[in-house]
């Protein structure tokens, strides 16, 4: 009962950041969970230091002490959380409560993302466990966007533990979507899940926390809870600073509790002289309760959504036999290779050429960039590869909509290949999303959403194509990952190069199972060194033996050549009773030997 004991008062104050002020202490790991074992009198001194500012309670250390951010780090999930929590009892006795913090995986979760939903309750599972041993008083799950997330981290505590959940959201900062009224929804529906308080933290000031306390209390009739940071963030020096004066955050914070916040305290960046300013505050000025009222009547009605013009290729894909070409980018900037190409198989009827992204982790140009020239100068559409690799999760969407505002409608969302098999071993791979996450924003932004459900102006029109490889080492693994795709949105599919009538039979009965249409790639054979490297050494191709013994008794390259072309034009006469059309891919971007292989077939 202690949490709703304390809950009798008329506010509760919160502490700060932890992280800010073990920095501040010159511990500088990351992430700062570790330093409950490292560090714990600094941890310590960090809670003690809250709880000298007023706070009358304080968060564990243990935001991102899940098994999932603590993957590489050899450290025991239980043990970090155990010691967090004893660590927070120990300095805050039995005169203030302890919240044992939770936050979320940091990695999107299926649908949008790679994570199963399973990943969340194990880890959460594990973290309250420990921290309910370590004698934590209640949860608090802070800083989560998706809300499914949250809700099965709440399911997820409720199954090990019986002690109250408080839940805090992260809203981004956009006017547009509190003005729609998000945050009434959102807090309904953490109301729905049976905690026993909802409240907004981090991203934004205390200013524009005002409108979100306004819209939660409005949503729920359980207790606010309001975290603002001092401000807004700047780097200096390669830290992320705050530079707001404590008396501001303190007057600015005040007016939460005005508003109806039960507990008020700060996010990234508040220190213990920020608690003590709003504490020193609140002790010298009256608060005013601020009457609730309706802000549903200030919601604007999200207005319909113009539709946007959308690609050639979406509009013939079922009408005729479709045909695309991939064509090579060079290193560095002579393109004229690559446009001569483009015009040379527009001409000899391709509906589409493909642009790769950065393919085997190689430097090319942008794609964006390429493809746009291609549209432009060329005349011919472009299905633009979309690569997961260099991207977090803002900068998909950031490209993905200046691809449509460029006229780039028909996108190809792979994965991507690992940096550190590239050119450039020692850059960083992303991956904050994988080609099913690019297929659910690019779903969303057909819709007019961006991934946290704000507008974006318009319903685009992406085509939304997706890869598939019927030679697939784990042939199960590529087939559910196929109807993943196709459940989030997916329009076609392409292949990877096959070379047998097997690898067409196993594509269409994969691609008919979850009802999309599809390419079939081909990849002539040049000679019979680019016959056994492809089979051997690139991961999925498979080249069926009597092709390959062709090519091995070939006399010459060139004979070689031409059993590879004949192979491509048998190949192709026999899909088009099943296939949507012919995805070529000439070896080194050879245009010529598309535009035979186009000639032949028509």
């Amino acid at each position: 009962m202690r949490f709703h004991d304390f809950l009798e008062r008329e506010y509760l104050l919160g502490d700060g950041a932890n992280g800010t002020w073990l920095a501040h202490l010159g511990y500088h790991h990351v992430p700062y969970d570790v330093a409950n074992i490292e560090r714990p009198d600094l941890v310590l001194q960090v809670h003690q230091a809250y709880i000298a500012a007023g706070s009358d309670l304080i968060e564990t250390n243990t935001f991102g002490a899940n098994a999932f951010r603590l993957e590489g780090h050899d450290i025991d999930t239980r043990d970090i959380n155990y010691r967090g929590a004893q660590i927070a009892r120990e300095a805050a006795g039995s005169d203030h409560l302890v919240l044992g913090a939770i936050g979320p995986l940091g990695k999107p979760i299926e649908p949008l993302g790679s994570l199963p939903p399973s990943m969340v309750t194990e880890c959460v599972s594990q973290q309250a466990e420990a921290l309910a041993e370590g004698g934590v008083d209640a949860f608090l799950l802070e800083s989560f966007i998706n809300m499914r997330e949250l809700e099965l981290a709440v399911q997820a505590i409720k199954k090990v533990c019986d002690l109250p959940i408080l839940v805090s959201k992260s809203f981004i900062e956009d006017g547009e979507q509190i003005a729609e009224g998000l945050p009434i929804k959102c807090a309904q529906e953490m109301q729905a899940q049976g905690v026993q308080a909802v409240g907004a933290n981090c991203v934004v000031g205390p200013q524009r926390m005002l409108d979100l306390v306004r819209m939660l209390r409005e949503g729920s009739d359980l207790p606010i809870l309001a975290f603002p940071t001092p401000g807004l963030p700047q780097l200096v020096r390669g830290e992320i600073v705050y530079d707001s004066a404590p008396e501001y955050f303190a007057k600015a914070a005040f007016r939460l509790f005005e508003e109806g916040a039960k507990i008020v305290g700060g996010c990234c960046g508040a220190t213990p002289a920020h608690i003590k300013a709003l504490h020193d505050y609140l002790q010298t000025k009256p608060k005013k309760a601020i009457a609730k009222t309706s802000q549903s009547a200030s919601v604007k009605e999200r207005k319909p959504l113009a539709d946007s013009q959308p690609s050639e290729l979406s509009e013939k894909i079922g009408k005729k036999f479709l045909t695309a070409v991939e064509l090579d980018l060079p290193r560095g900037l002579a393109l004229e290779r690559m446009m001569s190409g483009a015009r040379a198989v527009k001409i000899a009827g391709a509906d589409v050429v493909n642009i790769s992204d950065g393919a085997r982790a190689r430097l090319r140009m942008n794609p964006m960039s390429v493809s746009s020239l291609v549209q432009s100068q060329v005349g011919i559409e472009v299905m633009m590869h979309f690569s997961c690799r260099d991207r977090n999760m803002l900068a998909v969407q950031a490209d993905l909509l200046g691809a449509h505002a460029l006229g780039l409608r028909n996108i190809l969302a792979i994965t991507g290949d690992p940096a550190n098999i590239g050119d450039y071993p020692s850059a960083t791979s992303v991956f904050d999303l994988d080609a099913i996450g690019v297929v659910r924003v690019l779903s969303r932004f057909n819709e007019g959403i961006d991934l946290a459900g704000n507008s974006v102006g318009v319903k685009c029109a992406f085509t939304i194509a997706v890869a598939f490889n019927p030679e697939a080492q784990d042939k199960e693994l590529e087939l559910d990952r196929l109807k993943r795709k196709a459940d989030a949105g997916a329009h076609l599919v392409f292949t990877q190069p096959v070379f047998g009538l097997e690898a067409v039979d196993a594509s269409a009965r994969a691609c008919e199972s979850v009802g999309l249409p599809f390419m079939i790639g081909v990849m002539p054979l040049k000679t019979q060194r680019h016959c056994e490297f492809l089979h051997n050494e690139v991961p999925g191709i498979n080249i069926p033996m009597d092709l390959r013994q062709k090519m091995i008794d070939a006399p010459d390259d060139e004979s070689a050549g031409k059993i590879g072309l004949d192979a491509v034009f048998d190949l192709s006469q026999n899909i088009r009773q099943t296939a949507s059309g012919l995805y070529i891919m000439p070896p080194f971007g050879n245009a010529k030997i598309a535009v035979q292989i186009m000639e032949a077939i028509r």
